[in-house]
């Protein structure tokens, strides 16, 4: 049977990369795959490369930075859908820059970046709370090891703080639904080469051996990197597993 039959699975930030890879993911495990991004097209266009290969989804434009647009879009899901048992807070946005630029572009990138990569988890995961914590349901949560690190290559102190927060964040909340049967967990992703970085990766060329070298795996990682850790959190088989990070960055903080 498959690992996630019966199951609502709502991914934010769905219309590529780690997101897209997940909703594939979980698709082919059985649930039904609410894919939510602000490109609608791209989102569209993954759902329906889902339902050509046999599975079950829909999807709709969202900004998670908007509560009020949040709290309408966990409306529209429970109608049109059905009520959500797991819920995985992807959506996120990178800039590369550090605190010694002009004044407005460092506050602009600082709120920027809280808006979507934190408060857009808090905004999603309050809007599809009732359902969650009905169905005891599963959250995951995507950080990074930046959660627990500040990567000088490129500096990001604002990314940085999002990430951090992310994984208070999922400790605060895994030890307060816990009692109610939700589990929630974060994944930590390395360097993973996705759409979000590519400008970064082509400007930098020598960023990626920077984290190769330091990797003991030896290679950057894939958004498919991170299916096999996000289905697991979000079935059955992690049914003891709450407040956890599951690191996927080819062993990169070992060393």
């Amino acid at each position: 049977m498959p690992l996630l039959q019966n199951h609502i699975a709502v991914v934010t930030g769905a219309g590529s990369g780690i997101g897209r890879a997940i909703a594939n993911g979980y698709a082919r495990e059985g649930a039904r795959v609410v894919l939510l991004d602000m490109n609608e097209k791209a989102a569209a266009d993954v759902a329906k490369e889902i339902r050509d290969a046999g599975g079950k989804a829909e999807s709709f434009v969202l900004d998670v930075s908007q509560r009020d647009d949040c709290f309408a879009m966990a409306k529209h899901v429970a109608d049109k859908v059905g009520r959500v048992s797991i819920l995985v807070n992807n959506a996120g946005i990178a800039r590369r820059n550090g605190m010694l630029g002009a004044a407005e572009a460092v506050i602009k990138d600082w709120e920027d970046i809280i808006a979507i990569n934190l408060n857009g988890v808090f905004n999603v995961t309050y809007a599809f709370l009732e359902p969650l914590r009905a169905l005891k349901g599963r959250i995951v949560n995507i950080g990074s090891i930046q959660s627990f690190v500040h990567l000088k290559t490129p500096s990001s102190p604002a990314y940085t703080a999002s990430k951090h927060g992310v994984l208070g964040f999922t400790k605060a909340l895994a030890a307060e639904l816990g009692k109610e049967g939700v589990r929630v967990n974060a994944i930590g992703p390395g360097f993973i080469e996705t759409p979000l970085n590519e400008k970064v990766r082509a400007s930098n060329p020598d960023l990626a051996k920077v984290f190769v070298a330091h990797t003991p795996l030896g290679r950057a990682g894939t958004a498919e990197d991170i299916v096999g850790p996000a289905i697991f959190l979000a079935s059955d088989m992690s049914a003891y597993v709450s407040g956890s990070i599951v690191m996927v960055d080819g062993g990169y903080r070992t060393i």
